[in-house]
């Protein structure tokens, strides 16, 4: 695992489980993630963007359906109906 360390990394292109972060301040960044192990230790993000995969958008997507989630950095809702959710409000 590559780590960087009090660095600022700008416009650059990540996968998660192969990095680790350090004290760093990372901008403008596309940022993949899969479930796997990944570390960031007091770090700044800014206006970075986040691509959730397999295991790891399989999970946002669960807590979004159950209102567990919401906001900036997770993937829209599929068009899919979830097995288990009504379909219109009660």
């Amino acid at each position: 695992m590559e780590t960087y360390r009090n660095q600022t990394l700008q416009n650059k292109t990540f996968s998660l489980e192969e990095v680790a972060f350090v004290a760093c301040r990372l901008i403008d960044c596309d940022l993949f993630y899969s479930g796997g192990d990944s570390d960031w230790i007091d770090c700044q993000f800014e206006n970075c963007r986040f691509h959730w995969r397999g295991s790891a958008k399989n999970t946002v997507l669960l807590l979004q359906a159950m209102g567990a989630l919401q906001g900036q950095g997770t993937p829209p809702q599929s068009s899919m109906p979830i097995p288990g959710q009504p379909t219109k409000p009660n």
